[in-house]
């Protein structure tokens, strides 16, 4: 089968430094560069578990999505989303509201999808201008699922604007190993910062550290396995 396989963990990490939630994940990348990840997130103080499959294409700009989402075992709601040109699309049923069906026309092509899983929040960034110098660089265009931090309401569509500031490369240590990693940083409209992130320097794009300060939480990558390949292990 043409199509390749990453299997990756990421911890939620409180100030301290003990564990509050886990997301496991697998992405599916096919051969003309679309992929598709399955995380589910799972945060244990507050008990909300959500299950994302989304799927990007090769540039990393968002193509569907499904989302369903319980807190305290309780249903919540689920939805499907479909993006084409500067339409953004809903169908679902939430606790809340019942039936949906929604649809944004947005000003430009949709450029990325904010599905509150912890490994798609690298992924927004995939388009800015890697320099330094650019400074806050906004990035328009970009549906959500859920005004809430924690993404914890009926999955539904919303829109936000975020800017993106581009760091550089940096050489980082995390608990699934040493990685050369894009450093970004995410601001919201009044300069406050949104998240701070750092991905794999390569077209994987995978999340290795994060924070977040609304929590003061941090996540960090746990393990990685790229069809078989743990970066820890070494050469061959």
């Amino acid at each position: 089968m043409q199509h390749r396989t990453l299997n990756y963990n990421i911890d939620y990490l409180r100030a301290d430094g003990t564990k509050r939630g886990k997301e496991p994940c697998i992405v599916t990348v096919h051969g003309d560069g679309r992929r598709t990840i399955r995380a589910r997130s799972e945060i244990y103080d507050t008990e909300i578990l959500r299950d994302v499959t989304y799927t990007v294409d090769e540039n990393y700009r968002p193509v569907d999505a499904f989302i369903r989402v319980t807190v305290q075992d309780k249903f919540v709601g689920s939805s499907w989303f479909r993006f084409h040109g500067c339409i953004a699309e809903c169908e679902g049923f939430t606790a809340g509201e019942g039936r949906i069906s929604q649809r944004l026309d947005l000003s430009g092509p949709v450029q990325s999808f904010i599905t509150h899983a912890v490994a798609t929040d690298v992924w927004h960034c995939a388009n800015i201008k890697k320099d330094p110098a650019a400074g806050a660089q906004p990035i328009d265009a970009i549906p959500g699922c859920s005004p809430l931090p924690n993404g914890a309401s009926g999955p539904m569509l919303g829109y936000w604007s975020k800017w993106a500031e581009y760091v550089g490369i940096e050489e980082i240590e995390v608990p699934a190993g040493t990685f050369e990693a894009e450093h970004v940083r995410y601001v919201e409209d009044d300069g406050s910062l949104w998240l701070d992130m750092w991905c794999t320097n390569d077209p994987d794009r995978i999340m290795l550290r994060m924070y977040y300060p609304v929590y003061d939480s941090s996540y960090v990558l746990s393990s990685l396995d790229r069809d078989g390949q743990d970066p820890r292990a070494g050469p061959g």
